[in-house]
């Protein structure tokens, strides 16, 4: 059963991706004029309704509520294997549509980024609806991803395994090179504003893993391999977004 769900979740593009390829999520962050924020959103909303309603190349958008980034808009697309890319939508009718109802509208301003989904360290092991994200975004030393890996990603996916089960959560890395701390990110995926307000058990839940006094070589460890890191919270807007807020289970089987 959980490898016939992994094959319905991936049917829409099988064909293209033979291959074992990864999986990749397209992040567009847009900036709107001020003014034109409901034009955009009239515009964003049909454009995806038409072009990117579902499949590998289906949109959803998010708004940005903390951080620098409040007030902008998240667009996902995917997921789908590289080798889909040069299939995406390209017509002259999508251009024109793009252009027509959405691009003219926006700031200069923009940030995209391409993140690799990882099945075997995420919990999607479920169904569920996405309502809001909780993006927690880390920046990792330059030659320090593999001891990063080991050392303080992995310990976290262990401890998640054991101390909170049912808590769906995706981990993703960045594809590109880059120096705005967008190396990592891990999404826990939430229904209620309530999520955010619960009790902080990290390090007792760690040491319970992993064994007393671990969480402080835990911190030096985080130390060691990163330079930063920054939470921001997303909220789906279903009336902008192409697919459902449904996300089928995966299984790492």
């Amino acid at each position: 059963m959980k490898k016939l769900m992994y094959t319905l979740l991936l049917l829409p593009f099988m064909a293209i991706a033979q291959n074992n390829e990864s999986l990749i999520i397209e992040n567009v962050m847009l900036t709107v004029n001020s003014e034109n924020i409901e034009e955009f959103e009239a515009g964003i909303a049909a454009h995806n309704k038409k072009f990117h309603a579902d499949g590998p190349y289906g949109a959803r958008v998010y708004n940005v509520l903390n951080g620098k980034n409040a007030g902008k808009y998240m667009l996902i697309m995917g997921p789908l294997p590289w080798s889909a890319m040069d299939a995406r939508p390209s017509s002259q009718e999508h251009a024109d549509d793009n252009y027509k109802n959405i691009s003219k509208y926006l700031t200069p301003e923009i940030e995209v980024n391409y993140m690799k989904m990882h099945p075997e360290l995420s919990n999607l092991s479920k169904d569920f609806e996405i309502n809001k994200v909780s993006v927690f975004m880390i920046d990792v030393k330059r030659f320090k991803e593999q001891e990063f890996m080991e050392k303080v990603l992995k310990k976290v996916v262990k401890m998640y395994k054991e101390k909170m089960p049912d808590q769906i959560y995706g981990i993703y890395s960045n594809e590109m090179n880059n120096m705005d701390g967008m190396d990592f990110g891990w999404v826990d995926f939430f229904d209620n504003s309530s999520w955010l307000a619960k009790e902080d058990k990290f390090a007792q839940n760690f040491e319970e893993v992993h064994g007393s006094g671990s969480f402080q070589k835990f911190l030096a460890d985080v130390e060691a391999t990163t330079d930063g890191d920054r939470t921001e919270i997303w909220t789906l807007r279903k009336d902008l977004s192409g697919p459902s807020a449904k996300v089928m289970a995966i299984t790492r089987e």
